[in-house]
């Protein structure tokens, strides 16, 4: 038996370094490198970044990868060290099987160039295997009148390595009978056969023991045995022949499982069991008894499996025939596989870019793929195209690597997008074909600007628009995408009518929408010319302009404007001249007026609206001529008053008039003495100021009114709560009256409004006055002032004690009776008279009044509650019994009216039958005081 494979010592790694040859020639694209088997993962190779031209830190720069098809990577790069390194252990045996050379190749590829480099590593051998039999145990049987010189086929042993390490020769153990001849077969295969020395005598000894070595050439030299038993038969002296010695046949590689391929024939010259042969086969390998089967009795030969030409193409075996008597045959049967076209091309995209600016000059690389097709012969050709439309092309480049280049400059607004299907064929019965889809995006750049629908435009607007409010939209389109295709808008500042355009109107930069800034004036401002710029987002960005015309469009806002006759300045007035001998159709004047609007709203036309003399005058519709209609009259009056107007015809129309008047008369003697007469007329504004006065006082005295009314009950309904606090207190109705003066700590104030109004009929202006209220003394005294009330609010009770300033009330006065300046009179009575004037404080004025209008109608009903006796109406509860109706005036004979000076008496007249004293005294007319 064979000793262990060794491990690689010191000396084994120096002859593997002197065994190590690279080749390297940068200026080619073709890298060769040699390396031995069964290294350790990781072990160098070859300086891949030196043989490239390149530093080591440059291989991550430029993407330099290893490309290979189908297989397992056996080798890779080292980042750090630039070198090629194995990427786990190599078995040359398992990769390459018995081929006398092992090459290894694959391809680099510099990503930053998309350039191709071929690399071959050449596999080299070591003694790593055994040469094996199959059987370790073998009979050999030979007839014991086998002469001498007979030869014996003994099993070949296996060594899967190549060279001198593969299996060398044979040794056969010693033994007078049997010799061993090893013959070389024309494959290089060597053959082992036992020949019979001496003559065998199966009586003396029926089997032989030997040891059958096979060793290989290594070192150290690798071995293995075999036991062979020969065993010693009865004599059969005719041996199988075969009718060839050789058998071919060629299939195709489609043939379906079990089907025959051949028949191999022995023949045997004996009889019995010694004539029937049966059929084997002979040293075969596992790939050839699992693809075929071999019928031992008819030698028939039939797959049992698929064949597959990229398996493997060709199929060597031997075939033995063995009679009954041991004498056997052998031949050797060869299948070749034929290849059909079964497999169709493969596309392997290498390298690709996603996307291309569209600037990209010609020639530009867009995408490396490889093809490959495993059939072999026409099955293997392969063709590769894309569609001619489109602007690519493929320009072949190392073994079937394809470049896909640009033929022309791209165009994204064109095409944004390309699927370019990559067609390849191979060249067989019928060819196979295979598709694969390229998908590439075309980048933009910023060239294209942007574009307006129109080379101009043109908008209008009505004038007196509001401000802010849109005008126009303008819209241009970039055909660019992303940022390129972002449109701003501006418009082009200048100055216009000195005023910078940014003040007339704005664009919103993002819509292109214009707003009008200011409202426009068409008298003003017609037109307006705008440049809008149109400018993209993109570097450096790209701008188009277009002009723009804004007419402003007139409205109906002004009013005629009367030319002739113009109204006079120093308050005389223009004339007329028309003489009584005028005939019908005399021109007398023109009106002559103008619009500041323009079009139909500055079509005036011309109508007399009043004239002081109908049908005398008539003016042209057109042309404001005031003619004679009919011939004067001596009874015509001097004076003639025309009123013309004059009306344009916008929607709505405007209108004006103007007042002439017309002298009749032949001569300017006649009309001298009536001009002074003549007035001017009342200016409209005049009047409607006079109007707006009058609006003015009436509601100031409206609110006057409802002012007093609110007042008049507010003091009702004090005086009556004062009567309920009388009724519930009778103890205290034998007081003084004056101890009750401002019960509830009600004082009155006196305020007089003066209103003074200034008409005057000859004055454009007029006068409305307002002054400050004046205010009058309250009705106590100021020796009562200084005293406190007797009678206080429990609230105000409490409050004294809270505040010890506070002085005690000292007794009532019961004889106080009204001076005779405070008993009642007119509003203009200030004198004390014994004319019965009304008090001049107010506070006692209405409260006089409350109680004599609550006595009367306590009289009326009979039921009065103030404990008053005749002739005191009820009085002498709230004053006292010195207070009687002598002391108080007839109210039905003075009746005062606020606001004017009269004063109403009674039909007996008896007290008041002239005019209250201080009526009409007062010399300013207006702006009489009125007392609440």
């Amino acid at each position: 038996m064979a000793g262990p494979l060794r491990r690689w010592g010191c000396g084994d790694l120096l002859l593997f370094f002197m065994f190590l040859g690279v080749v390297c020639e940068p200026g080619n694209a073709q890298i060769r490198y040699s390396v031995p088997e069964e290294l350790d993962k990781g072990t160098f190779v070859g300086n891949i970044a030196k043989d490239l031209g390149l530093e080591p830190q440059q291989l991550a720069e430029r993407g330099v990868r290893i490309v290979s098809r189908g297989r397992t990577q056996l080798f890779s790069l080292h980042s750090r060290s630039g070198s090629l390194v194995t990427a786990d252990r190599i078995d040359r045996e398992e990769l390459c099987a018995q081929s006398a050379r092992c090459l290894v190749t694959f391809n680099i590829l510099v990503e930053n160039k998309m350039k191709i480099y071929g690399v071959e590593v050449e596999i080299t051998d070591i003694n790593d295997n055994f040469p094996r039999f199959r059987d370790e145990e073998l009979e050999v049987k030979v007839n014991e009148n086998a002469a001498a010189g007979t030869r014996l086929v003994l099993p070949l042993a296996r060594d899967t390595d190549v060279g001198m390490n593969s299996l060398q020769t044979y040794q056969l153990s010693s033994n007078p009978h049997f010799s061993l001849d090893v013959k070389s077969g024309s494959d290089g295969q060597k053959y082992p056969e036992l020949v019979l020395e001496l003559s065998l005598d199966r009586e003396k000894e029926a089997a032989h023991d030997l040891l059958l070595t096979a060793l290989d050439g290594g070192d150290p030299v690798l071995s293995s045995t075999a036991h062979i038993r020969v065993t010693v038969l009865d004599a059969n002296d005719n041996a199988p022949v075969f009718t060839r010695s050789e058998y071919r046949v060629s299939v195709p590689e489609n043939v379906p499982v079990g089907t025959r391929l051949l028949t191999v024939t022995a023949m045997d010259a004996d009889e019995g069991l010694n004539g029937k042969l049966t059929y084997s086969f002979r040293n075969e390998e596992d790939k050839i008894s699992d693809t075929f089967q071999l019928d031992s009795n008819l030698g028939e030969i039939s797959t049992v499996q698929p064949l597959d030409y990229e398996e493997s193409s060709f199929y060597a075996m031997e075939v033995v025939a063995q009679d009954g008597g041991a004498l056997l045959a052998s031949t050797k049967v060869l299948v070749t596989v034929q290849d059909v076209n079964d497999n169709a091309p493969e596309v392997i995209l290498t390298s690709l870019s996603s996307s291309v600016s569209e600037d990209c000059p010609p020639g530009t690389i867009i995408a490396l793929f490889s093809v490959h097709d495993s059939d072999s012969g026409e099955n293997g050709e392969i063709s590769c195209s894309i569609p001619r439309n489109l602007p690519f092309r493929l320009e072949k480049s190392v073994d079937n690597y394809y470049h896909l280049l640009t033929t022309r400059e791209l165009d994204r607004e064109e095409t944004s997008e390309y699927n370019i299907t990559v067609a390849v064929a191979d060249g067989g019965t019928p060819p196979l074909s295979t598709e694969n889809h390229i998908f590439l995006k075309v980048a933009d750049i910023n060239d294209n600007p942007p574009t307006f629908s129109h080379s101009s435009y043109s908008t209008s607007i009505s004038e007196n628009n509001p401000r802010g409010v849109s005008i126009f939209s303008v819209t241009a389109h970039d055909t660019d995408s992303g940022e390129n295709a972002r449109v701003t808008y501006s418009l082009a500042d200048y100055t216009f009518q000195g005023a910078p355009l940014s003040s007339y109107v704005s664009i919103n930069s993002d819509t292109g929408i214009l707003y009008a800034l200011q409202s426009f004036d068409y008298e003003q401002l017609t037109d307006l010319q705008l440049l809008v710029t149109a400018r993209d987002s993109g570097n450096p960005p790209l701008s188009t302009n277009v002009s723009l015309n804004l007419f402003v469009l007139d409205q109906n806002d002004n009013i005629p404007e009367i030319l002739y006759p113009t109204l006079p300045t120093d308050g005389s007035t223009g004339v007329e001249l028309a003489p009584r001998s005028a005939e019908p159709g005399y021109l007398v004047t023109k009106v002559v007026a103008v619009d500041r609007d323009s079009g139909q709203n500055a079509w005036l036309s011309y109508r007399l609206l009043k004239a002081s003399e109908p049908g005398l005058f008539s003016v042209g519709l057109h042309t404001g001529e005031i003619r004679t209609a009919r011939a004067l009259l001596d009874r015509d009056a001097l004076k003639q008053s025309l009123v013309v107007a004059v009306q344009d015809h916008g929607q709505p129309p405007l209108s004006a008039t103007v007042t002439l008047t017309v002298a009749v008369a032949d001569s300017i003697p006649e009309v001298l003495a009536d001009l002074g007469s003549i007035r001017t007329p009342v200016d409209p504004d005049d009047s409607d100021l006079t109007l707006y006065l009058v609006v003015a006082v009436a509601v100031v005295s409206c609110v006057f009114l409802a002012f007093v009314i609110v007042l008049l009950a507010l003091r009702l309904r004090r005086w009556h709560m004062s009567r309920l606090l009388q009724a519930s207190r009778g103890r205290l109705a034998a007081m003084s009256a004056s101890h009750f003066v401002g019960v509830d700590g009600v004082q009155a104030f006196l305020q007089t409004y003066s209103h003074e109004i200034s008409l005057t009929a000859d004055s454009r202006k007029s006068h409305l006055i307002f002054p400050q209220p004046n205010y009058a003394d309250t009705l106590i005294s100021d020796e009562s002032c200084e005293k406190s009330e007797p009678i206080l609010r429990s609230d105000k009770i409490n409050a004294n004690k809270e505040e010890p300033g506070v002085v005690q009330q000292a007794p009532p006065n019961t004889d106080w009776r009204f001076s005779q300046a405070q008993r009642p009179g007119t509003s203009g009575s200030q004198n004390g008279d014994e004319t019965g004037t009304w008090p001049n404080n107010q506070f006692d004025t209405e409260m006089l009044q409350a109680m004599i209008l609550a006595s009367a109608s306590e009289a009326a009903d009979g039921s009065s509650t103030l404990g008053g006796g005749a002739g005191t109406m009820g009085l002498s509860a709230r004053y006292g019994p010195q207070f009687t109706l002598q002391h108080v005036p007839d109210y039905r004979q003075n009746v005062y009216i606020p606001g004017s000076n009269a004063t109403l008496t009674n039909a007996a007249g008896k007290r008041d039958s002239k005019a209250p004293a201080g009526g009409n005294g007062n010399k300013k007319k207006s702006g009489k005081k009125e007392k609440k």
